[in-house]
């Protein structure tokens, strides 16, 4: 097993990395920038190593700065967390070659899977089921009216390498095809450095119903049931649910089977996630792997009771699964709450600012992953995460029920974020009953405002908690925020020995 990993991320993900870390024993490095000197994850860490500038490309993308750090603080191991370098084959390989292991799938399989469409070929020749489409790039205008025709509208224009909904067009009007191309292409080019792109049929209303796998380096995968995913807002997941309100235990089997099949086809261990969109009468199609930890992770840990960054760490070291598929079951029902510095009011334009105070849910089968602290900026040049809420619970009533509960019990003050309209979505009638399709938000919040009287019991809380505290003469005696009790009054009687 390794001694130290570096964990090349930032909040809440090196967070959640380095605490498996902790309990397995093994030191971890932080790496940071400069407006992230005091991030909670550079404190949790054992060292911590500056990596310049606040933009990307100075720091977290910078991959030589990265392995300098690695080299310097002798770790034998590198984590990604997800996002930044997380998919990048190039990083990957050059983990390798400095003789250090990448906690991750192999270059190889991560540069056949992040190509789109060279994916989409080796599946269907393993036999999972792909969207009609293209399985080339394609640039030519003429070609491309001529697939689009072929494949019938509504038709997605999709970028051959990357995700997270950059590079992607829905069109619906033959006459806006080629504008749309030229937007997606250049889109493309500008987030993943590859602008080329292809089509896919445009399911109307699918649901986005993706498998978690795990494999082995002997040749053992399993998969971990399924995670709902259809909540999103520009093409990005904000709910989480496992397992699928929606589909039955046979379409389970069939979509855990190929995916299983599509890890096997592509030479791929460690955690993985193969993601399918779903029809109406449960047909499903493959769509796309994602070659790393996902956000919405936790979820499955939930149902299944297994810490899926420890098995990625004992994956990368070696270990073969110590179980089999007929080990695994659902246990229960989880949701997650994705809580970005955002104002879904404003089509959930970014909110950055300083966090004025946060207050936690708390409570049986709770759980919040945070990447922040009170005090801390959230800076403008990354994703805007701040936590992720999860919650567990034995059905999925019950699950929902807890979830309104700790989300009333969330605040992060100083700047907007999505609570009030994540409570708006999971106690809606149409959330209750499962009708999660990848439209929801436009067809059921797509004029969503926030309840001014909820704004007003956020002023007052946070006058409570941030005013000076006056004594019945009027004295200022102390702050709101400086009586809350510190880890040295609530250690009991203690005292320091030389």
């Amino acid at each position: 097993m390794f001694e130290k990993v570096l964990v090349a991320n930032r909040g809440e993900i090196a967070v959640r990395v380095i605490r498996t870390l902790r309990e397995m024993g093994i030191a971890s490095v932080a790496v940071y920038s400069d407006p992230d000197a005091k991030a909670p994850h550079v404190f949790e860490a054992d060292e911590s190593v500056c990596l310049g500038a606040a933009e990307p490309a100075a720091s977290y993308l910078n991959v030589e700065k990265i392995l300098a750090a690695a080299k310097e603080t002798g770790a034998q191991a590198i984590h990604p967390g997800y996002g930044f370098l997380s998919e990048s084959p190039a990083f990957a390989q050059a983990v390798k070659d400095t003789g250090l292991v990448f906690i991750g799938p192999s270059s190889e399989a991560m540069a056949l899977l992040g190509n789109k469409t060279r994916a989409r070929q080796k599946m269907s020749a393993s036999g999972v089921p792909i969207i009609p489409g293209l399985t080339e790039p394609e640039s030519d205008t003429e070609k491309l009216q001529a697939a689009a025709k072929e494949i019938g509208y509504p038709v997605l224009v999709k970028a051959s390498a990357g995700g997270g909904g950059k590079g992607m067009r829905v069109v619906r009007d033959p006459a806006l095809l080629a504008d749309a191309c030229r937007d997606a292409s250049s889109e493309a080019g500008t987030a993943f450095g590859d602008d080329s792109i292809y089509l896919e049929k445009y399911l109307e209303r699918p649901r986005h119903v993706e498998i978690q796998i795990l494999a082995d380096e002997s040749g053992h995968v399993v998969h971990l049931f399924e995670r709902e995913c259809s909540i999103q807002r520009r093409h990005q997941k904000i709910i989480e649910e496992a397992p699928s309100p929606f589909i039955g235990e046979g379409t389970r089997r069939k979509m855990g089977e190929a995916a299983k099949a599509a890890a096997k086809a592509a030479g791929y261990t460690n955690a993985g996630t193969v993601e399918f969109l779903v029809d109406a009468d449960e047909s499903f199609y493959f769509l796309e792997v994602n070659a790393r930890i996902q956000v919405e992770h936790p979820v499955t840990e939930m149902i299944s009771g297994l810490d899926l960054v420890r098995r990625q760490i004992e994956i990368a070291a070696g270990h073969n699964l110590p179980f089999s598929q007929e080990d695994l079951q659902i246990r229960g029902h989880a949701i997650e709450c994705r809580i970005y510095a955002e104002n879904p009011a404003q089509n959930f334009a970014p909110s950055p600012g300083k966090i004025l105070a946060i207050h936690e849910p708390s409570g049986p089968g709770i759980r919040h992953d945070s990447g922040v602290c009170t005090g801390y900026e959230v800076p403008v040049h990354y994703d805007p995460i701040l936590s992720k809420l999860i919650v567990h619970a034995e059905d999925r009533p019950a699950a929902i029920a807890k979830m309104i509960r700790a989300l009333r019990q969330t605040a992060f003050l100083g700047l907007q974020t999505p609570v009030e309209f994540l409570l708006a979505v999971l106690d809606s009638d149409a959330f209750r009953n499962g009708d999660t399709t990848t439209d929801f938000i436009e067809r059921h919040f797509g004029d969503w405002q926030p309840d001014e009287k909820n704004d007003l019991f956020t002023a007052a809380y946070a006058a409570n908690r941030l005013l000076p505290v006056k004594n019945s003469g009027g004295n200022i005696v102390t702050e709101a925020k400086e009586s809350l009790p510190t880890p040295w009054k609530t250690l009991g009687k203690w005292s320091l020995e030389s």
